[in-house]
């Protein structure tokens, strides 16, 4: 099956289908930001968990637990941010090929771009809200320790 392409029109899908990889690149710089993060959220875990094990005293193995539990949420929402930003990239690499194919192919997939599309921004938006909600908690957390500083041991 031999499909006549001419230039312009290679150049053209060319075209379309690079303005959606500049959200590509947003995604990326997001998933590093966000991994490093999570990176950090499990060390901090472990040595939570390290000194809980060799603590004996009531008080301190319930800040362990305290923490430990906002560890956990911070981790979820880390992981559901990365989630969403892969399955951005997808479906962003879907509208370019949809975009591309359509182009030089001729093939009627404008609708389905469009939707890839909007499907991967509303992915995009709803990873920055797991990003927002990550880093208050981490903020609410730095505060609780701050303010325990600032009052000294019991």
């Amino acid at each position: 099956m031999s499909l006549p392409l001419d230039s312009s029109s290679i150049t053209h899908g060319i075209q379309l289908a690079v303005a959606p990889v500049f959200l590509l690149t947003a995604v990326s710089g997001m998933i590093g930001a966000v991994a490093g993060r999570l990176a950090r959220i499990i060390d901090r875990a472990r040595t939570v968990e390290d000194r809980a094990r060799e603590s004996q005293e009531p008080e301190q193995l319930t800040r362990a637990y305290r923490e430990l539990a906002q560890l956990r949420q911070r981790g979820r929402l880390a992981n559901g941010c990365i989630a969403l930003l892969t399955t951005c990239a997808f479906l962003i690499g879907l509208t370019i090929i949809l975009l591309f194919l359509g182009e030089t192919m001729g093939l009627n997939a404008a609708r389905l771009a469009v939707g890839g599309f909007l499907a991967g921004v509303a992915s995009f938006l709803l990873a920055l809200v797991c990003f927002l909600a990550e880093t208050v908690i981490a903020t609410r957390l730095l505060d609780f320790h701050l303010l325990q500083t600032e009052q000294g041991p019991r």
